[in-house]
């Protein structure tokens, strides 16, 4: 049997996620349940480090790389151990390049597998779908990225709030960072502007995770929304699938990538393809790629074949006269799909 996740979510770095999910550990131990800290990121905080004094902590599993050694969680060991809850912290880290995994989450998930129960701690600005928002809102594009999925199949998400002027308060303590990062950090990412766009997305997708299985409760066997994306060999049309992903995880739909192939490609444009691709993926949306001359007929069939409810396109690049000599994909799409809810996202 698949085992429990239970997620401790915040707006950014040092809300106290981590010191709530050790607090976790700690009743759980109380009560005489057999619990252990499996990976604990304590970046020489104090608070972090209190609350995990006399905590049983396994050991992590050491890997060389490059002339020197790196650690990372011991999935193999605690799988032998099979305690009945791990804590594992900062759930979209990256592993190191030679672990079993590439991503943190990924570990979890096989401890999830294998009926071990799991608390673990994100940052909201990690989830995949935000990325764009985020990065447009704060100007920080986050590197490190899970799929929504990860917090969607969650059997509880648990919001770490604060104010950010007591966050700004606690960092200009000294209690999240060294003091030479400390005016740094005040001035870029924890603005005040910064934190509270952070904190509206994390206040928000908790709201969205309750409100999607009302309404799955309430919705029962209703006919589901199907949302098509439409994507061209750019990469920027990354945003365009997030955008959809969004929907489909408010609307409880299905998601649709499709790609119209209307002339020979250079080698970049296929990689282009394949990171959409993979970006679909993530979001368990089906992926099409159609051959065909006339990219709007192809989309329209497309939409009709497969009973679209909505579909997302993106800007148009192409220069006005050549719109009017050659015609124009996104006018003529909402000029022959009737019945179908068009949504031409613009360019950043």
């Amino acid at each position: 049997m698949r085992g429990r996740h239970k997620i401790f979510l915040g707006m950014a770095a040092g809300v106290g996620k981590t010191v709530r999910a050790l607090g976790e550990i700690r009743d759980l131990r109380a009560n005489g349940v057999d619990a252990i800290i499996g990976l604990l990121e304590t970046h020489n905080r104090k608070d972090t480090v209190a609350a995990a004094q006399d905590l049983p902590m396994f050991p992590r599993l050491e890997l060389p790389y490059k002339g020197t050694t790196l650690t990372e969680l011991d999935v193999a060991g605690i799988l032998e151990r099979r305690p009945e809850w791990v804590m594992v912290d900062e759930l979209a880290h990256s592993n190191a390049p030679t672990s079993k995994h590439p991503k943190r989450y990924l570990d979890v998930e096989e401890l999830l597998e294998h009926g071990l129960n799991v608390i673990s701690t994100l940052n909201i600005q990690h989830l995949e779908s935000l990325n764009d928002e985020v990065a447009r809102l704060t100007s920080v594009r986050v590197r490190e990225r899970l799929p929504d999925k990860v917090v969607l199949e969650a059997d509880e998400v648990v919001i770490v709030d604060i104010s950010p002027e007591e966050l700004r308060e606690r960092l200009e303590a000294g209690k999240i960072y060294a003091p030479e990062k400390i005016e740094q950090s005040l001035s870029s990412f924890f603005t005040s502007e910064n934190l509270a766009v952070l904190r509206e997305l994390a206040l928000r997708r908790t709201a969205d995770v309750v409100e999607e299985e009302l309404f799955s409760e309430a919705l029962g066997h209703g006919v589901k929304e199907r949302i098509v994306v439409a994507v061209r060999a750019e990469r920027h049309d990354a945003r365009l699938i997030r955008r959809g992903a969004r929907v489909v995880q408010r609307l409880k739909g299905d998601l649709l990538v499709v790609h119209v192939k209307n002339r020979s490609y250079q080698p970049k444009e296929f990689e282009i393809l394949g990171e959409l691709e993979g970006l679909a993926r993530e979001f368990a949306a089906s992926w099409t790629v159609l051959d065909g001359t006339d990219t709007a007929s192809s989309l329209v069939a497309f939409l009709q074949a497969e009973h679209a409810t909505q579909v997302i396109l993106g800007e148009s690049h192409r220069p006005r006269w050549k719109e009017i000599v050659s015609g124009s994909v996104v006018l003529e799409i909402l000029r022959r799909s009737s019945g179908i809810d068009v949504y031409i996202i613009a360019d950043d």
